[in-house]
């Protein structure tokens, strides 16, 4: 009997009955279990991966320099560089090379020996009584060995040639250090850019709670006829400017941390939060004079402009020695057989010579357009030096410009910090509405963020100083 009446009504279970219901139910919770585990799991490795990173400069330069793509790429090309300048000093050693051919000839020559060559005797007659024929060697050949070749007079084109794929090597490593410098100044732009951007929105967002308690005030005064309707319809548009400008501040934040992610080496989608309280430092520049001769003798640009140089007299100078002969020293041992008239085993030594008697102006062209090459590298030294000139002069004075911006910008920080003191007071007195309150904090709160612009933009142009300068702008 699968089951009974109980008393009230009820229907009882048979107990293999119940089994098999609890059996079926377990099927179908332990699927729902597993899965609420893995939506458990995934939401917390999804907001332990949210948090975000926590960043000081420093750290965010250094994290730069270590895992930027730009940076990486350079680096690479630095080892290319090095491995071809170990080709290019391998030619100075000798070479020792081994070969080996198996040939089949045709025909063979041979000697012939006509009867009676080696006389006649009463008894033997003619030596030889007919005519003969000896071959020599054998129809296939196997030839092998070992050989050594030194070049001598090309040593003076494998000189040129050196010298030029260490220049190549120096022209990859100012690249990198150039790209090095570059990435630290865009670093430190970002991260400014991030904190001028966090204090113009706390600056927004004082503004926006004070035109809310303006906007408040108005309407009481319309509502009590001791205003226009339009005080409060000016009170309306004055906050939907403010929401305006904070949404426009917020979406430009996360488009420089985006950036600033991206230049980190980092997915662009990584939440970093930075250092609050890294404010920007002013840096150690020397005098006018001082930078711009730094500049002309340690600038980057410069020193691949100068490498550059050097790399295209190299150049021309192995364009003329394509005038000398080749020269080369060799020694082989070699075995073979089949050959006539050889041994198996035996030695050769000596020297090789070589030379194009007649190029079809081949040589001639070469060394004109090396000329060519020299003459563009001494102009392009020339621009780049002028250029460095003008770049120092006018960072100088942006420099300048900015200190002068930073003190009156400290100066309405104090101005408007004592303003808020004041208001602070009156308000404490009732002597003055709550949104002149508002309203003053919210001007020490602009004038703040136009500090800390101010000052990211000194430390921004003394670390583009220090780029110019040749030194990495940290």
């Amino acid at each position: 009997m699968r089951s009974t009446l109980h008393e009230g009504g009820q229907i009882m279970t048979s107990a293999p009955a119940a089994r098999r219901e609890f059996r079926a139910a377990a099927k179908l919770c332990l699927p729902l279990a597993l899965l609420g585990s893995t939506f458990i799991a995934t939401s917390v490795a999804q907001q332990s991966s949210a948090d975000p990173m926590q960043l000081t400069l420093e750290q965010a330069i250094s994290l730069a320099l270590k895992q930027n793509h730009s940076v990486r790429l350079r680096s690479l090309s630095v080892e290319q560089m090095q491995s071809k300048k170990d080709e290019a000093r391998s030619n100075y050693l000798p070479q020792i090379k081994t070969s080996g051919s198996v040939l089949h000839v045709t025909e063979l020559e041979g000697v012939a020996i006509p009867a009676g060559a080696f006389g006649s005797s009463p008894s033997t007659g003619p030596v030889p009584s007919k005519p003969l024929f000896i071959d020599q060697g054998s129809a296939t050949w196997y030839i092998g060995g070992v050989g050594l070749e030194q070049p001598l007079t090309q040593l003076f084109r494998i000189h040129q040639a050196n010298v030029a794929a260490k220049q190549d090597l120096l022209v990859a490593k100012t690249q990198l250090d150039q790209t090095q410098d570059a990435i630290a100044l865009q670093v430190r732009q970002l991260f400014y850019n991030i904190l001028i951007n966090q204090q113009k929105l706390k600056a927004s967002q004082d503004q926006l709670a004070s035109a809310q308690i303006r906007d408040e005030e108005n309407r009481s005064d319309v509502a009590r006829g001791n205003a226009l309707e339009i005080s409060a319809l000016q009170s309306k548009a004055t906050i939907l400017e403010a929401q305006q400008e904070s949404l426009t501040l917020r979406l430009q934040g996360n488009d420089l941390r985006r950036q600033l992610a991206d230049i980190l080496g980092l997915p662009v989608n990584t939440p970093v939060d930075l250092d609050p309280g890294a404010a920007p430092v002013a840096l150690d520049v020397p005098t006018r004079a001082d930078a711009i001769r730094i500049a002309l003798e340690h600038n980057q640009d410069i020193r691949a402009a100068r490498q550059t140089l050097v790399k295209a007299r190299a150049g021309l100078a192995a364009a003329k020695d394509a005038y000398i002969p080749d020269v080369t020293a060799l020694s082989r041992y070699s075995y073979q057989s089949g050959v006539p008239f050889l041994v198996h085993n035996f030695g050769t030594f000596g020297f090789s010579l070589s030379y194009d008697i007649f190029d079809g102006g081949r040589r001639e062209a070469k060394v004109r357009e090396a000329q060519s090459e020299v003459r563009s590298a001494e102009v392009a030294l020339d621009k780049v030096q002028s250029e460095i000139d003008i770049q120092v002069q006018g960072i100088y004075d942006r420099v300048d410009e900015l200190r002068q911006m930073v003190d009156v910008a400290g100066q309405v920080v104090k101005v408007r910090t004592e303003a808020a003191r004041l208001a602070d007071r009156q308000f404490e007195q009732t002597a003055t509405l709550s949104s002149v309150r508002n309203q003053s904090h919210a001007d020490l709160a602009s004038a703040t963020a136009s500090l800390v612009e101010a000052s990211c933009g000194l430390s921004l142009a003394e670390a583009d100083l220090k780029r110019a300068l040749g030194q990495m702008p940290q």
